[in-house]
C-alpha cells in the first residue's frame, strides 16, 4: 500500500465568508488558525492535535453580523478538504469511534466516511455563550463538516458539568474518530470499504 501523506488546499469564498485552509491528514498536530472567534479556534487547535492533522486555517466572515457563516462555513470547508484529502477511499478504515473524558464530563463521537452526509449532534450546553462562541452553533459545525466530507457524524455528551468541558470533549473524540477512520487498513489494502462498489 502506498504510504503518501494525503493532502488537500480549499479556498472557499462567498459572500459572507472567505475561508483558506491547507490540510495534511498524515501530520504531526501542527496548526495556525484563526477565525475571529478565540474558543472556536481552540477547538480546532485542539481537534488538529488530537487527530494527529496538521492544519492551516484562516476564516474572514462577517462576524459583525453574526458568527453562524463563519462556524459553519468552516466546517463545510474542513469537510470537503478532508473529502478531498482521502480520494476514492481506498484502503481505510472508513468508521471510527471514540469516547473521551473531560474531567468530569464523557463525550462520544461516531464517524462513517460513507459518501452521505448525516449529523446527529447532543452537547448538553444550557448557556449561550461558552467562552465568546455562540454555543448553539456547535451543531452548524458538524452538520457542515457531514455536508463537506459527504460523512455521517454523531457527536453526544453523556454526561458533565463544565460547558466548556462539554464542547471539548467532542471535538477531542471526533478528531480521534476522524483519524481512525481516515487511517489505512492494510488488510484492505486497495480494495473499496463498501459492497456498493462506490463510496
Amino acid at each position: 500500500m502506498k504510504k503518501t501523506t494525503r493532502t488537500a488546499a480549499i479556498d472557499r469564498k462567498t459572500a459572507e465568508t472567505d475561508v483558506r485552509l491547507r490540510l495534511a491528514i498524515e501530520g504531526q498536530g501542527r496548526y495556525r488558525i484563526l477565525t475571529g472567534i478565540r474558543f472556536f479556534d481552540h477547538m480546532l487547535e485542539l481537534f488538529t492535535r488530537h487527530g494527529a492533522f496538521d492544519l492551516e486555517l484562516s476564516c474572514k466572515g462577517d462576524l459583525d453580523v453574526d458568527q453562524h457563516h463563519t462556524v459553519e462555513d468552516v466546517g463545510i470547508a474542513l469537510g470537503e478538504a478532508f473529502g478531498k484529502a482521502l480520494g476514492d477511499k481506498r484502503g481505510i478504515l472508513r468508521a471510527g469511534y471514540f469516547l473521551m473524558t473531560m474531567d468530569e464530563t464523557l463525550g462520544l463521537a461516531a464517524v462513517d466516511l460513507s459518501g452521505r452526509a448525516a449529523h446527529h449532534v447532543e452537547t448538553k450546553v444550557r448557556t449561550r455563550l461558552v467562552g465568546d462562541l455562540q454555543s448553539e452553533l456547535v451543531e452548524d459545525f458538524f452538520e457542515g463538516f457531514a455536508r463537506g466530507a459527504r460523512a455521517n457524524v454523531h457527536v453526544k455528551v453523556m454526561y458533565g458539568r463544565s460547558s466548556h468541558h462539554k464542547i471539548e470533549a467532542l471535538f477531542k473524540a471526533f478528531a480521534r474518530a476522524l483519524r481512525f477512520a481516515c487511517s489505512r487498513d492494510p488488510q484492505l489494502r486497495e480494495q473499496l470499504p463498501s459492497t456498493k462498489g462506490l463510496l
